[in-house]
């Protein structure tokens, strides 16, 4: 894998974990508030320190920012001016902006969500992402940098089904027998997109992330032998919420095996056995 010269802003979170674990450990400049050990890490905090910020990215082609709150986790209100900072040091230094954004931004709509759709976000976390997306964009125009925006679909084993599972986990079964579908993508394939579109010359503004189709949580659950117990559906659940990725298979290819549950849950047990060992 060819990488361009990056700085990952928030490299210490779960999303940085898994590209710390698959990326090369040569090349990538990872940012953190605290030392860490290693080769490769710039201590500084984005916000706090704009001139540190500047000064990790020089040199740098883009700029990928993980930072963030996420739900139960930081500070969700740190989430805007923190794209902000990334655009800022990329026009310092001339370099393109990648921000990790969400699914979360379409809201409740089930079907198939392209990027073209408008945004109806209903939590927190997704209005947040949104107010994210719309004011780096903004900015982006106003500095001439280059902004592209990661609506990144559920990632597994960093989500609320292989993720949050527990003893007696309860899951919707709806009547045609299937548990509620959606996108998703496993780690190692979410590594390689990343790298893929940081190699990629010209991203658009707003790019889905996930692998092709959709996976059935019980599906994942039954492939990591994590045991459920079905329930019946709210009238308000949604049966299948699918990214589409026409536009991300523009700039990477997909094998099949990588759209399939057992894929998924192999790379997920991979990058946790790497994590222990």
């Amino acid at each position: 894998m060819h990488f361009p010269e990056v700085l990952v802003l928030g490299a210490t979170g779960r999303l940085g974990g898994i590209l710390r674990g698959c990326w090369p450990r040569q090349g990538p400049r990872w940012q953190s508030r605290r030392a860490r050990a290693g080769a490769g890490w710039c201590v500084f905090d984005p916000l706090g320190d704009p001139e540190a910020l500047a000064r990790a990215a020089r040199g740098c082609d883009a700029i990928l920012c993980l930072a963030g709150g996420v739900p139960g986790r930081g500070r969700l209100a740190d989430t805007v001016p923190l794209a902000e900072a990334a655009v800022r040091a990329g026009a310092a230094v001339g370099a393109r902006v990648l921000l990790a954004s969400s699914a979360a931004v379409y809201g409740a709509a089930g079907g198939v969500m392209r990027e073209d759709m408008v945004p109806v976000p209903v939590s927190d976390y997704g209005r947040v992402k949104r107010a994210m997306e719309h004011t780096a964009a903004v900015l982006g125009a106003e500095l001439g940098v280059p902004v592209s925006c990661l609506r990144i679909g559920n990632v597994a084993g960093v989500d609320a089904i292989l993720g949050g599972w527990h003893a007696g986990f309860g899951l919707d079964r709806f009547a045609d027998g299937r548990t509620p579908r959606r996108s998703y993508i496993g780690p190692a394939t979410l590594a390689r997109v990343l790298g893929d579109l940081l190699a990629a010359p010209d991203l658009p503004e707003v790019l889905n992330v996930a692998a092709p189709g959709a996976i059935g949580m019980g599906a994942l659950l039954d492939a990591a032998d994590l045991g459920w117990t079905p329930r019946v559906p709210e009238d308000s659940a949604i049966p299948e919420v699918r990214l589409s990725t026409e536009t991300l298979e523009r700039f990477t290819a997909f094998a099949p095996a990588e759209s399939t549950a057992a894929e998924m849950v192999a790379q997920w047990c991979a990058l946790k056995a790497m994590e222990s060992g």
